[in-house]
């Protein structure tokens, strides 16, 4: 950025190459649109993740319905392969086999995971179940809703300036390599009688 600005200081020197011209108006291109279309990208990507999930949020909310599971007895332990990055979170939950009422007023049993502190016979918990009565997860809440399109809406945006600010890096290079070639061709030219006296060095 700064040999851009330095350059388009010096543009009417005689020194001043087409190239740095060229990256010039490249770096300032690249500037407005990282200002201006890369928060354009991210509002418009939040928006509409904002919308879908709400959306989301309104059916959750709908199909799905709290009621209150009680529990049986232990769930019976499976074989797993150890997991150390699942170790904490099988620590703070439990399998139950629970029984619960749903919503339409069938009785369901079934195996369950609730915390350590109510997987005793007889503990009382909150599940939420479907239509069917199955127990499902808790639906989304607009908070939640809400943040994911905020972090959707910012990763957008970072995208679109990392996408923009690498393509003026592919262009500064492809300069780069066109003045190097250049400076080649000159060198061969002026090399073979380059310090020979009356060369016209």
């Amino acid at each position: 950025m700064r040999t851009a600005v330095a350059v388009w200081r010096r543009r009417h020197s005689p020194l001043c190459r087409t190239t740095d011209l060229v990256e010039a108006w490249v770096t300032f291109a690249v500037v407005l649109l990282i200002t201006l279309a890369a928060p354009a990208v991210g509002w418009l990507c939040g928006t509409l993740t904002r919308a879908a999930l709400q959306e989301s949020v309104r059916v959750q909310h709908e199909q799905r319905r709290p009621t209150t599971a009680v529990v049986v007895r232990a769930a019976p332990e499976r074989a797993v392969i150890p997991d150390p990055e699942m170790a904490s979170e099988r620590a703070a939950h439990a399998q139950v086999v629970a029984k619960w009422t749903a919503h339409d007023g069938t009785r369901h049993t079934g195996t369950v995971t609730t915390n350590r502190r109510t997987g005793r016979p007889g503990d009382r918990f909150q599940v939420w179940t479907n239509e069917q009565g199955q127990v499902v997860g808790r639906p989304m809440d607009n908070t939640t809703a809400s943040t994911h399109a905020a972090i959707a809406g910012i990763g957008a945006a970072a995208a679109t300036a990392a996408l923009f600010e690498g393509g003026r890096r592919l262009v500064v290079r492809w300069l780069m390599l066109r003045r190097y070639a250049r400076l080649d061709q000159a060198w061969a030219k002026a090399g073979p009688d380059w310090g020979r006296t009356g060369a016209g060095s």
